[in-house]
């Protein structure tokens, strides 16, 4: 139990620096940049599926958690944060590095998750239209702070410690469940070899912690798993992007939008990679 309480810290500890440029980012917007510039990126939303599904590639799940605050104050589009979940790799790199996997097979899984970020953050950017408005005191009214008054990095500093301590007693949290329940037994769920292990995976991708992504890429690497079931739960494996969404963006309907879209997803490219490859 004490392993998981200090990984628990650890993880909070890992995503600091990424709260912190956030914040600092989102304070810049709201206090340096004029109305011309605000409106300067606001056009240019558009291409964030590209950005988001390329950055959400790279080997860290802290900029889950960056899209998230972004989305948050309408900095990027819906299909933008979609496309950062769905390419993010949280620590299926890592461990397939250590295991000597072919730098081919990780190229493959990592390009194919980036591909399908932005090609279905271009989908739902289509669907669902962008309100356009930047919206970065929304942030300062759920935190109940009083930025306007305040040095841009100490209110940067402030945000950055509240959202710290939520995901802390989260992480806390979701590991205690965890190691009641027993990865072995999470384990266990993925090996019967039906059409529900892809809603499975897709479930156990969905837990913001990186035991998900271990459970799910150690079984690969075992062979205990097709492809598929891997990118099922890889695919919904977005780290803490989601649970700091929920706590940062006031519009259930939107968290629960994004939610459906990631998991749907996960469970239908499983089960048509399956079938074709």
């Amino acid at each position: 139990m004490k392993e998981f309480i200090i990984d628990g810290i650890v993880d909070t500890l890992k995503l600091l620096p990424y709260l912190l440029v956030t914040f600092i980012i989102l304070e810049f917007i709201e206090h340096k940049f004029s109305n011309k510039s605000k409106k300067i990126l606001t056009e240019n939303k558009k291409y964030g599926p590209i950005l988001g599904g390329l950055l959400g590639g790279l080997p860290q799940c802290g900029f889950g958690v960056v899209a998230s605050n972004l989305f948050s104050s309408k900095v990027i589009t819906m299909g933008t944060v979609i496309a950062v979940f769905l390419s993010t790799s949280d620590e299926m790199l890592p461990i397939m590095l250590s295991e000597r996997t072919n730098i081919g097979v990780i190229l493959e899984i990592i390009g194919f998750k980036i591909i399908i970020g932005i090609i279905i953050g271009f989908i739902v950017d289509l669907i669902i239209r962008d309100k356009g408005k930047i919206e970065v005191e929304e942030v300062c009214h759920k935190e109940h702070c009083h930025c306007d008054h305040e040095n841009l990095f100490i209110s940067s500093i402030k945000h950055t410690l509240k959202i710290a301590l939520f995901i802390l007693i989260a992480n806390l949290l979701i590991n205690t469940i965890i190691f009641k329940i027993g990865e072995e037994n999470l384990s266990n769920l993925l090996l019967n070899k039906n059409i529900l292990t892809y809603f499975i995976a897709s479930l156990i991708g969905l837990i913001p912690n990186c035991a998900s992504s271990v459970i799910i890429t150690e079984l690969y690497l075992s062979e205990l798993i097709t492809i598929g079931t891997l990118l099922s739960g890889l695919l919904t494996g977005c780290g803490l992007g989601l649970l700091v969404l929920f706590r940062t963006n006031k519009n259930i309907k939107e968290n629960i939008t994004i939610l459906s879209v990631i998991y749907v997803v996960g469970v239908i490219v499983g089960i048509i990679v399956d079938i074709f490859i």
